[in-house]
């Protein structure tokens, strides 16, 4: 491959990423987690440090992800690691369906009238078991692949 394809094959990746990281940012702002986070806590006045923490951690995670650098934190380290990740991952995906409206629209659909915070609860419980059950058959792998003594040791 000559030098002329290298570099048009870079530049062509770099723009990929750009788009692709703008548009998840967008996304982000659009959802108002930042915003919703600094406003529920009461300080507004450092939306500027959520917003450059956000960018940090975005940049961050693609280095992490090309790269694969080790960082020698051992359980305690990958224990907050999680932790920090489902806290993200629940704000998001909870903005989002305030966002689409989906539980509001779906309670009166079935005119539910108590007991929201127990449906609430049970979708949270549901996805970290389902969350413990992925983390233990191992990520990245099918159900096919994992072996018949790890598929026991959870029945």
């Amino acid at each position: 491959m000559s030098i002329s394809t290298q570099i048009l094959l870079g530049i062509l990746g770099l723009s990929a990423g750009f788009a692709v990281a703008g548009g998840m940012f967008a996304f982000l702002i659009a959802l108002g987690v930042i915003s919703r986070f600094a406003g529920k806590t009461h300080t507004a006045k450092y939306v500027f440090w959520y917003e450059d923490a956000a960018a940090l951690g975005g940049i961050l995670g693609n280095l992490f992800s090309v790269y694969s650098f080790r960082i020698p934190a051992g359980v305690t380290g990958a224990a907050v690691f999680g932790l920090f990740s489902g806290v993200f991952t629940g704000a998001w995906a909870m903005a989002l369906t305030e966002i689409v409206e989906v539980i509001p629209v779906f309670s009166r659909r079935i005119r539910l009238k108590r007991g929201m915070p127990w449906i609430i609860l049970a979708m949270a419980l549901g996805r970290t078991l389902g969350a413990f059950v992925h983390a233990y058959y191992g990520f990245g792998k099918s159900c096919s692949q994992v072996s018949y003594q790890s598929r026991q040791r959870f029945v």
